[in-house]
Formats: C-alpha cells, structure tokens, sequence
C-alpha cells in the first residue's frame, strides 16, 4: 500500500504541522504574558508576595514553553521555505508569494532573536534575583531598579506588534495575491522594509514602550502596522518600474534617437 504521505509533499505537510503546532504554542504564550499574566502582575492589588510566588513558580515553566515553541517555529518555518525555494527555485519570486511569505519569515525571526536575545536572558535573571530573595540573599541590582524588566517588557510587547502582520503576510502568501506584483519590486521592497524594521529594533534594544505599553495601543499599533506594510507593497508595485518595461523603454528611445540622427 502507498501511503501518500510517503513523498516530498509528506514531507512538506510534517513540517507544515510542526510549523503550526509550534507557532500555536509560541504565539499563545507570547499573548498569555502580555495579554494576561503581565497587567496582572502590574496591577496594584497583586503584592509582592504573590508576584514572587509567580515568578519562581509559573514564570519558568512558561518560558520554557514560550522560548522552545519560538525555537522549534523557526527552524521548521526555515527548513520548510528552503525546500519550497529549492524546489521553485527562480520561481520562488516570480509569483508575489515568495515576497510575502517572506515577509512573514523575517518578521518572525525578529521575533525569534528577540525572544532568545533580549527576553529570555533579562527574565532568568530576574527569576534567579526573586530565587535569591526567598533563601535570604539581596536582589539582583538591575532587576531591584526594574531595569531588566523594563527592556523584557519594550522586546516582548515589540513581538506582540510584529507579529499581527506576521500573521497576515503569512495568510496573504497563499490566499491574497497580489494584482500589482513583479519582480523589480522585490529589491526596493525588502531595502524599506529592512530600514524600518532596524529603527524598531533599535527601539527594542534602547527605547520604550511608548504607545505599545497598553494591551489596547499595542494591539491598535499592529493593527496600524500591517496598514504601513501591506500599503508598502501595493505602493512599491505601482512606482517601481517593472523590469521589461524598462527595457522597452529604453530601447524606443534608441531607436527614436537614432531615427533623429
């Protein structure tokens, strides 16, 4: 018996599977802890007792969770677009659906570097400081000034941000293709796109919340920043000037020239 998910589509399937169940986990736990256990331990009435308890006993299991489910997204996710690109090869960008599932990857592997890079070294920190406490040691200097967890919190509400157009663009790659693509606009394209994603992270690593500090403006900011790409694209479509037609206009005005002469 020949099962058909014995070929290279079975294969695309398990990583597609993976992709998703490990994006389920990760994405989940990222909006748990912005969404939910953050405002918590931010309010007034939660003491410091409580915010202990939380932060030795469920804040680890959490991030364990949340960091490996980013992990496990990424490699599959790049495993799975690899072998999509080997196989079209040139093909990849000829349809708009390399451009924005692209789009979708690079956003998400922001959103991975910041997890591993900027979230997950400041949060171990600040649960070995509250370990310290409870056995009687003093804290931890930078976590006592709220220091580590105010840049924690500037990455992690920069993920939720970025990852609501991760999501359309990933959506968009298979279900919205797009009237106005061509291939010129792949170079211009990704250029502005990796200009502005260097100053938010530029943000990341020395700014603050700012309009994301709420749980209502960082959801109205992603919001506003799939309007700013996806209106990027469809702009970058209409002005960059697409490769045969610049070719033909190029050669009309030789020929036009040499017409004259």
């Amino acid at each position: 018996m020949t099962l058909s998910i014995m070929n290279s589509n079975g294969f695309l399937m398990i990583l597609r599977w993976i992709h998703f169940f490990f994006g389920i986990v990760w994405i989940g736990h990222l909006y748990y802890l912005n969404f939910a256990q953050g405002p918590f331990m931010a309010m007034a009435e939660t003491d410091a007792s409580t915010k202990g308890v939380l932060t030795r006993g469920l804040l680890p299991k959490v991030l364990w969770w949340f960091r490996w489910g980013a992990m496990f997204t990424f490699l599959s996710g790049w495993i799975y677009l690899g072998v999509r690109g080997h196989e079209l090869g040139a093909a990849f960008l000829q349809s708009s659906y390399g451009l924005l599932i692209l789009t979708g990857a690079i956003l998400a592997s922001l959103m991975w570097f910041n997890v591993w890079f900027v979230i997950w070294p400041r949060q171990k920190r600040i649960i070995a400081s509250s370990e310290a406490v409870k056995a009687g040691q003093p804290a931890d200097p930078e976590v006592a000034s709220g220091a580590l967890a105010a840049r924690a919190t500037v990455a992690s509400r920069t993920n939720v941000f970025y990852s609501m157009p991760m999501l359309f663009f990933m959506g968009a790659a298979s279900h919205l293709p797009l009237a106005n693509y061509h291939v010129g606009m792949v170079g211009p394209y990704f250029i502005a796109l990796t200009l502005i994603l260097a100053l938010i992270q530029l943000n990341v690593h020395k700014g603050k919340t700012g309009p994301l500090t709420t749980v209502k403006g960082v959801i109205h900011m992603g919001l506003f920043f799939i309007i700013v790409l996806y209106g990027l694209v469809e702009v970058m479509g209409k002005v960059v000037p697409q490769p045969g037609a610049v070719a033909s206009e190029t050669a009309a005005v030789t020929q036009e020239t040499s017409v004259t002469q």
